[in-house]
């Protein structure tokens, strides 16, 4: 069985010197550029055990960029790329679109009056055949039937109301075998209903405040493997009895800037899903 591919960048221009989510704010020019490089070498490290990694190669004065999850989503040959809310986010996106090509991907481009910001937003279910995908902040649902057209797949848009979980990617985690890791608190009710009445009780893991703020949630999972930066003995032992192994990986830099393992990351291989 072929490894999962999976995009990340560089954090060689990588600081926080302006202010586009609540994390960032008080954090600007404290960050550590050898500490971050650290960090990212061992969590590429990790994910390296268990899937092939690629790069892009970082720009100067794109300091998100490392933040490859907002690069677009990919779904078979087909990918879409992302179109920044923040302007300070706009100039990544010749850089990743041009990657996508490149990489022999079929790129569709949306309404550039409509925001969108990639797998941050835009997460396959991993056992139903459809995508959660969020709006509320950096995401606007006028994007969502697009990505079902061009998709050809079923969207389950939810709607965050917390500003500190700006993507669905930091309060959201599809596991293998249908199980989702998943903090409550961050959608609304209409939103909560829909998550509820397709995953079962026992496949729903519960992220507590706590964990929530050192982003559980936003979790790289490669088959059973599970990697986040940080998470409680309660949080860790339901991962463990679900059948998944957790690898902590101190990523405290990118914490700074409202981002963690997932936000570091883009799965490239996301096999097409039959169509019940």
């Amino acid at each position: 069985m072929s490894k999962d591919r999976i995009l990340m960048c560089p954090p060689d221009y990588f600081t926080v010197d302006y202010v586009i989510n609540p994390w960032m704010a008080g954090h600007e020019g404290s960050l550590s550029l050898a500490r971050a490089k650290e960090q990212w070498q061992v969590l590429r490290d990790q994910i390296a055990e268990f899937a092939d990694v690629v790069t892009i190669e970082p720009q100067p004065e794109l300091p998100d960029m490392v933040f490859t999850a907002n690069a677009g989503v990919v779904y078979g040959d087909k990918a879409i790329a992302s179109h920044f809310m923040p302007h300070e986010r706009r100039p990544e996106e010749p850089f990743f679109k041009q990657w996508f090509r490149d990489n022999g991907f079929n790129l569709h481009e949306l309404d550039d009056k409509v925001g969108f910001e990639g797998a941050g937003d835009c997460l396959l279910d991993r056992h139903g055949p459809w995508l959660w995908t969020g709006y509320g902040f950096r995401t606007e649902i006028e994007a969502h039937q697009e990505i079902r057209d061009f998709f050809d797949i079923e969207v389950v848009s939810i709607r965050l109301t917390d500003a500190r979980f700006y993507h669905i990617d930091t309060c959201f985690c599809p596991l293998t075998d249908g199980f989702l890791m998943y903090h409550p608190p961050a959608f609304d009710y209409d939103s909560r209903i829909a998550i509820e009445s397709r995953v079962p009780p026992h496949k729903r893991i519960v992220v507590d405040t706590m964990d929530a703020g050192n982003f559980a949630c936003n979790a790289v999972n490669i088959g059973d493997q599970v990697i986040l930066n940080k998470a409680s003995d309660p949080l860790k032992a339901r991962l463990m009895l679900a059948g998944f192994r957790v690898h902590e990986v101190e990523l405290s830099e990118f914490l700074k800037a409202g981002g963690s393992s997932k936000c570091l990351t883009l799965k490239l291989t996301e096999p097409l899903r039959p169509q019940s």
